[in-house]
């Protein structure tokens, strides 16, 4: 898969139904125009990061073929957060939905706003995890490592991760 895919997506939810908000999310960029849909990890279930106490996050990562730019792209994944109840406070708080850019080809961008590759996806296993399960060989463009070598350089640390097998609907 991965060497067709242009642009990773990373989603995570930890409030409402956080396994139905990931899937609406997939479905809503199945539908997108200027999207191809490549495909998605599994679900994994993850130790939330930062100070605040908040329940455990569901993730995953979507595979894509965008037939539109990164900043558009960026657009439409702030407007599916929106649309599905997205508000934006405390950070590394809890939250219904949440897509990060990953990636975008070999794309390096920072400006205000937009940063890829997103900037500590190297340092996140709840971002490498379900990566390294589609994409396992490809390669950071700053830091010239694959995504399995980012994941196998993390450090075992306090934080899990652990696939998530939801009910089907």
């Amino acid at each position: 898969m991965s060497n067709e895919a242009r642009a990773f997506i990373g989603a995570g939810a930890n409030l409402g139904e956080p396994v139905r908000q990931i899937r609406q999310a997939e479905e809503e960029l199945r539908r997108s125009r200027g999207i191809k849909f490549l495909g998605a990890s599994s679900l994994y279930r993850t130790q939330p990061v930062g100070p605040v106490e908040q329940p455990p996050f569901i993730n995953a990562v979507f595979a894509l073929e965008p037939e539109i730019g990164p900043h558009d792209l960026l657009s439409l994944l702030l407007e599916i957060e929106q649309n599905m109840g997205r508000v934006r406070g405390e950070r590394w708080g809890p939250r219904v939905i949440d897509l990060d850019m990953l990636f975008f080809g070999e794309e390096t961008i920072e400006e205000q706003g937009l940063e890829i590759p997103h900037p500590r996806l190297h340092e996140r296993r709840f971002v490498l995890a379900p990566l390294a399960e589609i994409a396992p060989g490809f390669v950071h463009p700053v830091l010239q490592k694959s995504v399995s070598e980012l994941l196998a350089g993390l450090s075992p640390g306090d934080f899990w991760v652990e696939k998530f097998q939801a009910e089907s609907p």
